[in-house]
C-alpha cells in the first residue's frame, strides 16, 4: 500500500507493533522441552490481546497462528504437538497478521539456549545484512540494486541467498505490489522503491541451498541442498531518506 495520509500511517503503526510484540514475545518464551504448538497457541493468545488476527490463518487457511520453523526446516514450518525443542535449535518465527484492516509481517531466527551447533555467525550475518539492505532504501531505489546488495553480503561472509523466496509489498493485504523483492539482482526486474509505499524486507541467508522446496505437507519448505537458513525481516515505509521501520519493537 502506499500512506496517503496520517490515519494510515497510524494505522499501520498499531498492526506493526502488534506482529513485532508478538514476535519478541514469542522469541523469549521459547524454551526447551516446549512444542512448536505450544508456542503458537502463546503467539496467538498475544495476537489476540492485541486485537490482531493471524494474517497466514485468515489468508491461506494455515494451520496454526504463526510459523514456526526448526533447524532444517527454513520457513512456513506448521506448529506442532510432536515437535518438541531442544536447547541449541536454530528456530525461525514468522509472525504476520490483521489489525483495523492493516496487515504488517516480520520475521526472527535465534538460536534457543546456549549456540552447540554453531548457527549464531549465519544469524549475526542475516541480521546486519537486513539491516544494511533496509539503510539503503529509499524512493527510486531500484528493486534488484538491494537484492544484489544482500546477495554481495551474503557471499563475502561465506553464505547463499535462497532465490525463490522474497519480500513483498504488505499493507492492505498480506502480499501486495511489489510481489517479489528478491535477495539476489533479477536484471529483468526494473520496479524501483516508491516513496510512502509499505514493504516487508526480508533476508533468506542459506548455509548451502539456494532454493527452498515444500515437503509433502504442503507448508514446510526446507532446502534444495540441505543446509540451514536465517531470515529476519521487518516492515517498512519507504521514504525520500532514512526508511520508517514500522516493526522495530520487535528488537531485531
Amino acid at each position: 500500500m502506499s500512506i496517503t495520509k496520517e490515519s494510515e500511517l497510524i494505522g499501520m503503526q498499531k498492526a506493526s507493533e502488534a506482529v513485532a510484540i508478538t514476535l519478541r514475545e514469542m522469541s523469549s518464551y521459547a524454551a526447551p522441552g516446549m512444542t512448536t504448538k505450544q508456542l503458537d497457541d502463546y503467539g496467538a493468545k498475544t495476537l489476540k490481546s492485541l486485537g490482531a488476527k493471524s494474517a497466514p490463518y485468515l489468508t491461506y487457511g494455515f494451520p496454526g497462528h504463526t510459523c514456526i520453523s526448526v533447524n532444517k526446516e527454513f520457513c512456513h514450518g506448521i506448529p506442532s504437538h510432536k515437535t518438541i525443542l531442544n536447547d541449541g535449535d536454530l528456530i525461525n518465527i514468522d509472525v504476520s497478521a490483521e489489525l483495523d484492516g492493516f496487515w504488517s509481517d516480520n520475521g526472527n531466527s535465534f538460536v534457543l539456549g546456549a549456540d552447540i551447533h554453531h548457527h549464531q555467525p549465519l544469524i549475526n550475518a542475516s541480521k546486519a545484512i537486513l539491516h544494511k539492505a533496509i539503510s539503503q532504501i529509499k524512493g527510486g531505489v531500484r528493486i534488484a540494486d538491494i537484492g544484489h546488495l544482500i546477495e554481495t553480503e551474503s557471499k563475502k561472509q561465506g553464505y547463499k541467498v535462497i532465490k525463490n523466496l522474497t519480500g513483498h509489498g504488505v499493507g492492505r493485504s498480506l502480499h501486495e505490489e511489489p510481489s517479489e523483492i528478491a535477495n539476489y539482482r533479477d536484471r529483468f526486474n526494473f520496479t524501483r522503491f516508491r516513496k510512502n509505499s509499505v514493504v516487508a524486507i526480508e533476508t533468506f541467508i542459506s548455509t548451502t541451498s539456494t532454493l527452498a522446496m515444500t515437503l509433502q505437507d504442503g507448508w514446510t519448505m526446507v532446502g534444495n541442498k540441505g543446509g540451514y537458513m536465517a531470515q529476519h525481516e521487518h516492515t517498512i515505509v519507504v521514504t525520500d531518506g532514512k526508511p520508517i521501520i514500522l516493526t522495530v519493537m520487535n528488537g531485531i
